[in-house]
């Protein structure tokens, strides 16, 4: 079914201080706002097509984007990137200003939820509501929270004898990312994945480059601000998340006052499809109880 008139998918892309950002928004412009913030290594299908579309059924406007490095906005050599992760929030707030939003709602995934963070804690004037979805507080100042797992970083162990120009062998490196990434909601659908790796190859002049954000580091000290963010914030986190355990859910809970706080049984790192409609429908309610 064709969207509405006033429903059409836009595709922009975004000048910021020299580079290109590639973006794409869902929905009703006249709805309330939502820019979501995908991960380290991840173009914007890291949100899958499904749940913007979800989004947009629920009455918002959303915004998604893929960050330097990744999908078709500016690449850099592998090991050349001169940014920080402070870059990437001005990114954001870039994105925001090109579509002309004041304020917007905020959805983060890992380090896109780790950077919405510091766009609350800088600019609180303009972020409406948080979700945060698998993502880890911004400067942690407690004990030490488990991160990756260690079969995880066996497998990113191979990426310094990984052939980028044999095809078939990236798309396996990466399907296995996302295998590792997932719980056990449903069995993983190697054939889904491989369809998504395909688009995202099929989306970028420098693959390897999506590693920089692997070196990625902040010039400035964040300890403990997430305590600082005011607005309304939701926590979602899988259970059996291998990349950020779901202790790390539950301390950015604690110490936001007033966050929600839900724990999806039996999911990773990731978007399980059967998921999607129940966390589009929480987000659109955080969104909607934001706007009161």
């Amino acid at each position: 079914m064709a969207p509405a008139a006033n429903e059409v998918n836009e595709v922009r892309v975004v000048e910021h201080q020299g580079i290109r950002l590639a973006t794409e928004a869902f929905g009703d412009p006249n709805n309330p706002p939502v820019l979501l913030i995908m991960g380290a290594t991840a173009s914007m299908l890291g949100w899958p097509d499904a749940f913007c579309t979800a989004l947009a059924e629920h009455g918002l406007h959303v915004i998604r984007f893929d960050h330097r490095d990744t999908g078709e906005s500016t690449t850099v050599p592998p090991g050349e990137a001169k940014y920080a992760v402070e870059d990437l929030a001005d990114d954001a707030f870039a994105i925001l200003d090109a579509y002309g939003m004041d304020k917007a709602n905020l959805v983060g995934m890992s380090l896109g939820g780790y950077i919405a963070q510091m766009l609350a804690v800088t600019k609180p004037e303009r972020v409406a509501s948080l979700t945060l979805i698998a993502s880890e507080p911004l400067g942690w100042d407690g004990k030490a929270l488990p991160h990756i797992s260690q079969e995880f970083l066996d497998h990113f162990g191979a990426l310094s004898s990984l052939d980028w120009s044999d095809r078939a062998a990236v798309a396996d490196f990466l399907i296995e990312s996302e295998r590792l990434c997932a719980g056990t909601v449903v069995p993983f659908d190697e054939g889904r994945a491989r369809a998504r790796v395909e688009r995202v190859m099929s989306r970028s002049d420098s693959l390897p480059s999506m590693f920089n954000h692997g070196a990625l580091t902040t010039r400035e000290d964040w300890t403990g601000r997430f305590r600082e963010i005011g607005c309304p914030t939701m926590v979602i986190h899988g259970a059996v998340d291998p990349i950020l355990p779901v202790e790390n859910g539950r301390a950015i809970a604690d110490g936001i006052p007033g966050a929600s706080l839900a724990i999806l049984a039996r999911t990773g790192h990731e978007f399980p499809l059967p998921s999607i409609p129940g966390i589009a429908e929480q987000i659109a309610a955080h969104v909607r109880g934001a706007q009161l």
